[in-house]
């Protein structure tokens, strides 16, 4: 096999582990990566509103608005006045979308994490630096920065 071809069967491995935890975790939860990722941060750091969270998930505010539409519609997540300024409205998580975030299985991220922290240094570096050329070799720079893939509906 050549080495382009090498690459491309890896690339092709990554999307299928990230393609078969996502559909585990919606038929598991009803919810998808990034749903869950969102539930997992208002868990984590309270209410927050819509452009905090686009920020501390790496996802664009539109992509966070569309995510919450879906988790106030299934009643994970509620939308409320901030206490300090009206103008700003927080996203608030309910006891059901409490219950979700705790009860749900852990994402792919979560365990390559754990594998990830263990290596060296120049390890880490090394591979973050081959991925981030290879975006660039597919000309994928300026695609969302995102580390989710999908932002699919709830499916309760």
């Amino acid at each position: 096999m050549s080495d382009h071809d090498e690459i491309l069967v890896s690339l092709r491995r990554i999307t299928r582990a990230i393609d078969l935890q996502s559909k585990r975790l919606v038929k598991a939860t009803g919810l998808t990566a990034p749903q869950l990722v969102v539930i997992d941060t208002l868990r984590k750091r309270g209410d927050l509103s819509p452009s905090a969270i686009a920020r501390a998930v790496s996802l664009s505010q539109a992509t966070i608005t569309s995510i919450l539409d879906r988790l106030t519609h299934a009643g994970l997540v509620e939308r409320v006045k901030s206490d300090t300024d009206k103008r700003v409205v927080m996203a608030h998580l309910t006891e059901t979308g409490r219950a979700a975030g705790e009860t749900a299985p852990e994402l792919l991220q979560a365990g390559f994490l754990r594998s990830f922290r263990e290596l060296q240094p120049w390890e880490q570096n090394m591979l973050i630096a081959s991925l981030q050329r290879i975006a660039e070799l597919m000309d994928a720079e300026g695609l969302d920065a995102s580390p989710f893939l999908d932002t699919g509906e709830i499916t309760q």
